[in-house]
């Protein structure tokens, strides 16, 4: 039988291509946006993962979704270094929300607040792909627009507290085939995950909307 981690990946996968290929992402990561560009998509990622880790705590001791709560995860402290390196020290006051990442946090709180299994799937699907593609995001910024190597401006996509992320990935995917709940309710987290996909690329969509390459 396949394995749950096995499961979600595969049912994502389709979902997981159409985020990475989004038209955003590849001019970004292609060079063609400037540093506006890359400081707007940070932004975006705040209002995310404030949402996942503001609400981490109160998930810390349930079945399901507390093994995953893991402190060498958390990123919000990184994106606020980045984004005081990117926007400078009043960062806070300027930030937005797109459309599309408003109904992204929201839908990661409502999880967090209700539904251990839903926040699972958001979170494997954020901080897994941050350890997984998000190094080619940090490689090619610090590329393109010079920021020291894992310094300020990239220092969301290092995880300090992580010394192998290979090793990490399969105890995370370990800590998925644990996850002790039926078939159903299984289902319905490879659904979120699907779901959660979808969100991101509407961010991308936004951020593609709002930085178009001028033809």
């Amino acid at each position: 039988m396949e394995s749950f981690s096995a499961l979600i990946r595969t049912a994502s996968h389709e979902q997981h291509v159409e985020a990475e290929t989004s038209t955003f992402m590849s001019d970004l990561l292609g060079g063609r946006l400037g540093v506006a560009a890359y400081a707007r998509y940070t932004e975006q990622l705040w209002f995310v993962y404030e949402a996942l880790e503001s609400g981490a705590g109160r998930l810390a001791a349930d079945p399901v979704a507390g093994p995953f709560v893991r402190p060498e995860l958390f990123r919000l402290a990184a994106l606020e270094r980045d984004l005081a390196h990117l926007r400078g020290a009043g960062w806070r006051a300027g930030l937005s929300a797109l459309p599309a990442t408003r109904a992204y946090a929201d839908r990661v709180r409502e999880c967090a607040e209700r539904w251990p299994g839903g926040y699972v799937a958001h979170h494997y699907t954020r901080y897994l792909g941050d350890l997984s593609g998000g190094q080619i995001i940090r490689d090619r910024a610090e590329k393109t627009w010079g920021f020291a190597k894992k310094g300020d401006g990239v220092r969301f996509y290092v995880f300090e507290g992580i010394s192998n992320p290979a090793a990490f990935k399969r105890s995370y995917r370990d800590l998925l085939d644990a996850v002790d709940v039926d078939e159903l309710e299984k289902q319905r987290v490879t659904a979120e995950c699907k779901r959660a996909f979808a969100l991101n690329t509407a961010v991308f969509r936004d951020l593609g909307e709002e930085f178009p390459l001028s033809a």
